[in-house]
C-alpha cells in the first residue's frame, strides 16, 4: 500500500555538539512535523547531522548528511496507531532528501505489524512525504 502526505515543521531545535571549523560541524536536532493527507499524524525525530559545509550567512547553502530516529503517531489511511522508523538523508542545494525504514515490531494499535519503507523531501516550496507499507 502507498500513503502520501504533505508536512509542516512545527519545531526545529538544533545545537552543535562538535565544532570542527567555522564551516564543518556536528549537530543534534530535535524536530516535530505535522503530516496531512493519507497520513494524518505527528512525527517526532532526533537527528544527528554532519555538516561538511556550513554557511552561517545563508544556511540553505549548507551541505549535510544526517541520520535519525523517527516516531510517527496518528492515522494512515484511517487506521490509528504509531510506529518508529530509522531515517537517513542528505541536505544539499537547499533541499533535504530522506529515506525511511519502518522498524519491524514497532507498530501499535491498528498499525500493529506495519512494515515498509518511505521517503520525504523538503525544499523552499514543497514538503512531501510517502510511505510504501503493508500491515501484517
Amino acid at each position: 500500500m502507498k500513503a502520501t502526505a504533505t508536512y509542516t515543521v512545527q519545531q526545529w531545535k538544533e545545537d552543535a555538539w562538535q565544532v570542527i571549523s567555522l564551516e564543518v560541524k556536528l549537530t543534534k536536532a530535535s524536530v516535530e512535523y505535522v503530516l496531512k493527507g493519507d497520513i494524518e499524524a505527528k512525527a517526532k525525530v532526533e537527528y544527528l547531522m554532519y555538516y561538511n559545509y556550513f554557511d552561517a550567512k545563508d544556511p540553505h547553502k549548507s551541505s549535510a548528511e544526517y541520520v535519525g530516529m523517527m516516531h510517527i503517531e496518528g492515522k494512515i489511511a484511517g487506521k490509528t496507531g504509531s510506529f518508529a522508523a530509522d531515517d537517513s538523508g542528505l541536505f544539499e542545494g537547499g533541499a533535504a532528501y530522506s529515506t525511511l525504514r519502518i522498524l519491524e515490531g514497532s507498530g501499535t494499535g491498528a498499525l500493529k505489524g506495519i512494515k515498509g519503507t518511505g521517503k520525504y523531501r523538503a525544499d523552499k516550496d514543497n514538503y512531501y512525504f510517502e510511505l510504501e507499507y503493508e500491515l501484517g
